[in-house]
């Protein structure tokens, strides 16, 4: 008889990069504790995102999903959230007005606290200690206290996450959206850049536009799409404990939600067929992400995807690409073919961060802008080529004036990575980047 499927079957399959927590009564009375919290989100609101999603498959509009690589208890602060949403909203207005389709804006925030690292030691000054893997998990700091694996994390990073998350839905509804007010959404050290020059002549022609359609009676007063906006949320579905506390059966429709969220993914590390991540995402009703990393085979990504949506549901799955500039050209044509043969309803979305990390002279884990450009465009060559759709983009950077990633317009080398390099695990777009990159896309949307 086949297994009936509950937030916690997972618990019966093998679970890659989980804690090791020591104390397993902690862990019992801290998971308890997470199954008497409030949602962080409604059943209706992930509806309302597979719905924008489902356009995404056919073209019809394009995502957007962006945010903090990892986000931290450290650095928590309302303004680096208000400046990551305004970049999120400048780049959405730029993709938008070129493409002229809706562009679905996803965060990856309020919730991205655990991270999949490649090794489980780290070892500095001939002294081992368990890896960094997230402020839900444990402490950046290198000592035996700060790196124990506590349960008792994910309560912060949940209460964490409701703060971000009211914030952001105050962004989203409470004006500061408004496109009428779209000239004050530069950021000062962007204001003096190529790419502040550029969105302010956009910015200005948009005024141009809703000034005439205000003359022929449309306007903010009257149409909620031009001074509030939607905005999702979305994290990995890495730590199962915290995912399977979270997940309710919505009294509308008697479906499995996970309500810290609205849309998961599955890393490129965690989603074997007979997995426990696998097993877990095949209940929700959540969109879910899977990455599609150079290792993937298309047979069994099929087999994926098959599994978690067996109705074929458009806007349920997207196929999150990172191949990395020098390997998509010869690697994803093949797939994207043999996924056309299946005519499965997939969001493709291209990740050109997460394969393209190198190690700079200096030593810091950097990117180099030129290599996330060049996947990009391979991307959308890729599409265009094989008549398929470019549904969107997946990018780790944040709002802050950071030097993580070297290149650009900026023209950040490896000597001023020391200046500004706060990421607390892989390095990050900042303002600027994002904002040149958002309007190189846009010339790629607009010709297809």
């Amino acid at each position: 008889m086949k297994q009936k499927w509950t937030p916690y079957s997972w618990k019966s399959k093998k679970a890659l990069h989980q804690p090791n927590y020591l104390d397993e009564k902690k862990l019992d009375k801290t998971v308890k504790k997470m199954k008497k919290l409030p949602p962080l989100v409604f059943a209706g609101e992930v509806r309302s995102l597979k719905k924008e999603l489902a356009k995404c498959v056919d073209g019809q509009g394009f995502l957007l999903q962006a945010g903090d690589c990892a986000e931290s208890f450290a650095e928590f602060h309302p303004n680096y959230i208000r400046d990551t949403f305004r970049v999120i909203m400048q780049m959405a207005v730029i993709l938008s007005f070129a493409a002229g389709v809706p562009v679905v804006k996803v965060g990856r925030l309020a919730g991205q606290f655990a991270k999949p690292r490649s090794s489980p030691i780290e070892e500095k000054g001939g002294k081992k200690l368990p890896s960094y893997l997230g402020d839900m998990i444990n402490a950046i700091s290198f000592d035996e206290k700060s790196r124990e694996h506590n349960p008792e994390r994910m309560l912060q990073a949940y209460n964490q996450a409701a703060s971000t998350q009211n914030l952001l839905r105050a962004f989203a509804y409470g004006g500061y959206a408004d496109l009428s007010t779209i000239q004050s959404w530069n950021l000062d050290f962007v204001k003096k850049s190529k790419q502040g020059s550029d969105f302010k002549i956009l910015a200005d022609r948009i005024s141009e536009c809703l000034n005439f359609i205000n003359a022929c009676g449309i306007n903010n007063k009257n149409v909620r799409q031009l001074y509030e906006t939607n905005f999702f949320i979305s994290h990995e579905a890495l730590l199962l404990p915290y995912e399977s506390a979270f997940t309710r059966i919505d009294s509308t429709t008697g479906n499995w939600y996970d309500v810290s969220t609205h849309m998961v993914w599955i890393g490129d590390r965690t989603r074997q067929v007979d997995g426990a991540h696998v097993e877990f995402c095949k209940g929700i009703s959540n969109p879910i992400g899977i990455k599609v990393g150079p290792t993937a085979n298309a047979n069994d990504i099929i087999k994926l995807v098959n599994k978690i949506n067996p109705d074929n549901e458009k806007g349920k799955i997207v196929l999150i690409v990172r191949m990395g500039a020098k390997k998509i050209n010869e690697l994803f044509p093949k797939l994207l073919k043999q996924f056309k043969k299946s005519n499965l309803n997939i969001v493709w979305s291209c990740d050109p961060m997460h394969a393209n990390i190198e190690k700079s002279k200096s030593g810091y884990k950097t990117r180099n802008f030129k290599n996330i450009l060049s996947e990009v465009k391979s991307f959308f060559k890729i599409h265009k080529d094989l008549g398929s759709y470019a549904g969107g983009i997946h990018l780790e950077m944040t709002g802050q004036n950071v030097t993580e990633c070297i290149g650009g317009l900026q023209k950040i080398s490896d000597k001023d990575l020391s200046s500004r390099y706060h990421t607390h695990c892989d390095p990050r777009l900042n303002a600027s980047q994002s904002i040149e990159l958002a309007f190189l896309m846009a010339s790629h949307l607009k010709k297809n």
